[in-house]
């Protein structure tokens, strides 16, 4: 059984911040918000807008947060609310351009990065990958919320994640160095399976510690072991956001063909078309594994993150550790990082019935049916 919202203590933004950053005395913090149209931020005049819950909360929880109670609390300096325009892909490059609350126009690079040394990002399209490579060039700390609501600030937001970061070691010094994973899909009577070459690399965690003089971008919540594969083949399902379901042909680590399997045989085309054009939107640059005990919020930043889901990745991947960085698509509106979530309540017409781990020539069952396997289990129990 999940757990329900009631089973976690309330949000507290000074118990996140301190947790998750170790905040110097006279650090400065500032909140990011996406809008299509920043200036829209002056006098906050964002807030008329009822479909903008992403930001309000951005507005209510963490800048006013900051500002009546936080900052004076932790004893950190700014607190102060900036807009950029929406980027509209996951983890597309930010423009320079970004405003305050005042309707200045102001630069991320000469404003921004330089001046704070702790960024939070609370947008409508996850900002991780542009952010880390920045973080790495001016020294900032920072955390990515994407897609954030009621659901998970009251639970991934609101865990300890010291000991998330404990459990997240556990399995990752469990699934460290493997050769390779194998995944049997289960869809329309069918089995499919794809293979993910690891070479034995070391795996890596999002475990939302984010503290001391190293750069780095948190992604929250966190809770993951992720590798970054070098190469693939095989086969898999995937549902489009409009619920049609493809097969996707894998060689070389990229995507190379889709096949209708149920719904929109036009939307397929068009994913067909796109690889095509532009034929690194198909690798796939990440396969990752939840950690986590949480309750599903509807928004992949959380619900990928659950124990006994596991999600891959196309596109971009540098900010990982990968080597496919903007500059090597063909369209720099395809440089995006998009997660494939596979769970219960996202994929309901795709079943995962085995995930296998190879490594040092022993093979581990690490998922059965969106279950973590006796294996995984012990890792945790260790």
């Amino acid at each position: 059984m999940k757990p329900t919202d009631d089973a976690f203590p309330p949000f507290d933004l000074a118990r996140l911040l301190r947790t998750v950053f170790h905040p110097q005395p006279r650090e400065k913090i500032c909140v990011l918000i996406d809008l299509a149209d920043p200036r829209e931020v002056k006098d906050f005049r964002f807030l008329k807008n009822p479909a903008l819950t992403i930001q309000r909360h951005a507005h209510d929880v963490f800048y006013l947060g900051l500002k009546n109670k936080v900052l004076a609390e932790l004893q950190l300096k700014g607190g102060d609310l900036f807009a950029y325009q929406m980027t509209g892909g996951s983890n597309l490059d930010l423009p320079d351009e970004i405003y305050d609350v005042s309707g200045r126009k102001l630069s991320f690079a000469e404003d921004i990065y330089p001046n704070y040394n702790i960024i939070l990002c609370i947008s409508t399209w996850s900002a991780t990958a542009p952010l880390t490579a920045f973080a790495k060039k001016h020294g900032f700390r920072g955390a990515t919320l994407h897609g954030l609501n009621e659901i998970i600030l009251k639970t991934g937001l609101s865990v300890d994640y010291n000991e998330v970061s404990k459990n997240a070691e556990k399995l990752r010094l469990g699934m460290t160095r493997a050769d390779f994973v194998e995944i049997d899909f289960q869809v329309q009577g069918r089995k499919h399976t794809l293979k993910l070459a690891l070479n034995g690399q070391e795996a890596q965690k999002s475990h939302g510690l984010c503290r001391g003089e190293k750069p780095d971008v948190a992604n929250l919540p966190a809770g993951e072991i992720y590798y970054v594969p070098t190469s693939a083949e095989g086969e898999f399902p995937m549902r489009y956001e409009d619920g049609t379901i493809g097969l996707m042909k894998v060689t070389g680590g990229r995507i190379v063909n889709a096949m209708l399997l149920s719904g929109s045989k036009v939307k397929v085309l068009e994913h067909c078309e796109k690889l095509r054009r532009d034929p690194v939107t198909g690798e796939l640059g990440e396969l990752g594994f939840g950690t986590q005990g949480l309750p599903v919020s509807g928004r992949d930043i959380q619900d990928e993150k659950i124990l006994g889901t596991l999600h891959l990745a196309t596109g971009r991947s540098d900010h990982l550790g990968g080597h496919l960085t903007p500059d090597k698509f063909k369209e720099s509106k395809n440089a995006t990082h998009d997660d494939i979530l596979f769970a219960p309540h996202k994929t309901p017409e795709i079943r995962i019935s085995q995930v296998r781990m190879y490594r040092n020539g022993r093979m581990d069952v690490l998922i059965e049916n969106y279950q973590p396997a006796a294996y995984m289990k012990s890792l945790l129990a260790a």
